[in-house]
């Protein structure tokens, strides 16, 4: 199914069994030692070995057959119009498509590509308002598409901040794609939209967009978002000294895009993990945009930094889940009790000269998705973009 409206529907009691690896997304604990998880109407509810769990009266029972089951993928960074459709490329259906590449989760860094934009306080107050609303309700391959991210523009005072919090838009655009480019100026900002709850994300890096600017990194630290917006930059990165010093200086989250520069996206990475807070990287692709769509990027992402960074792959699987669940303070992203059963499982691809998954990605190759699944609903089977994987889980009973 293309898109889905939000309706509420429950999955009932799922069991999902036979796992051969469960990733946790969590980067202090990355393997469970598990083979079973039970849903029920959507939330985790159990985790453990299948002699232990309780297994009566499943609606839906799935054979992982030793594949590997994960959190669903997070894009933390993609802009987002209205439905699933890009007028950036002139594409329908990316969203959908990015779910058969495991992303259950995304998030608005701004409906920027919308045409004729309203820049006016009124309009932009309006369209941040609109679009969270219409993705609330409308949930393209179930996807969950946190948008309505206003981009800030000259003239804002506190109190539209305020009604902003009060109507429901818990997230701004980027700072820097609009009239709001000079550090003090952003850093108040940024300071009336965490008092009302609303997080922020700043460009980082030379001009993206017709209207957008360099942003430096004296003013992403003056600034000081809650996101340093793809710190590798979308798409040109500042120097890589002033990225590490980025890293080094400030306490906020690095986000690493697709659609940046992949040297610097390695040196952030590794400098995080020097500084002893990889908790801090959150992957993102940052499109659509001028690159493309990339319903792939965030597993690209995941193998490029695995194999070319040397960091174990199941550490950079939590850049892209626990890492942005936390940070992004939702309810998905980990493998807890409680938690939303938004799942991706995976194989090593066909013909990957790996023993195993997390051994193919650490060689660069990109798994194959056998199935997702989110609040506890199978989305899609054998993923149509990813390569082929050995293993594919089963449907035994029930299904959607």
């Amino acid at each position: 199914m293309a898109a889905e409206v939000a309706t509420g529907a429950k999955s009932g009691k799922v069991v999902i069994r036979n796992i051969g690896l469960l990733l946790s997304g969590d980067i202090d604990r990355p393997i469970l030692d598990a083979d079973t998880l039970v849903v029920n109407d959507g939330l985790i509810a159990a985790i453990g070995k299948e002699k232990d769990c309780d297994l009566e009266g499943a609606r839906t029972v799935i054979d992982a057959k030793k594949t590997c089951v994960a959190p669903g993928l997070i894009d933390s960074h993609v802009h987002p119009v209205f439905g699933d459709w890009t007028p950036r490329q002139g594409q329908i259906g990316w969203i959908d498509s990015t779910m058969n590449g495991g992303v259950t989760t995304m998030i608005s860094a701004g409906e920027v590509h919308l045409p004729g934009r309203p820049k006016d306080i009124v309009g932009l107050k309006a369209l941040a308002i609109t679009a969270q609303r219409a993705f609330d309700n409308f949930r393209p391959g179930g996807v969950k598409v946190l948008a309505g991210a206003p981009v800030i523009e000259k003239g804002m005072v506190e109190s539209d901040f305020k009604e902003l919090a009060e109507a429901g838009v818990g997230l701004l655009g980027e700072v820097g794609l609009g009239s709001v480019k000079a550090g003090y100026e952003a850093k108040e900002m940024v300071a009336w939209a965490r008092k009302y709850g609303i997080q922020s994300t700043i460009h980082t890096g030379g001009p993206s967009i017709p209207g957008s600017g360099l942003i430096d990194k004296d003013t992403v630290l003056e600034a000081d978002a809650d996101i340093i917006g793809h710190i590798n930059g979308g798409h040109t990165s500042l120097p890589e000294a002033h990225v590490c010093e980025l890293c080094e200086k400030s306490s906020r989250a690095i986000e690493i895009v697709h659609n940046g520069n992949e040297k610097v996206a390695i040196a952030a990475a590794r400098a995080a993990l020097d500084l002893k807070c990889p908790h801090r990287v959150i992957l993102g692709t940052d499109g659509p945009a001028g690159s493309g769509v990339q319903p792939l990027g965030i597993l690209r992402m995941v193998a490029m930094l695995s194999s070319i960074a040397g960091i174990p792959a199941e550490l950079v699987f939590c850049f892209a889940t626990g890492n942005t669940a936390r940070i992004r303070k939702l309810n998905c992203g980990l493998i807890e009790v409680g938690r939303d059963a938004d799942f991706v499982f995976m194989d090593k691809a066909q013909h990957s000269p790996a023993p195993g998954l997390l051994e193919s990605v650490q060689l660069g190759d990109i798994p194959g998705v056998g199935m997702v699944m989110i609040d506890g609903i199978v989305r899609c089977g054998r993923s149509r973009n990813t390569p082929p994987a050995t293993e594919i889980p089963v449907v035994v009973t029930g299904g959607h």
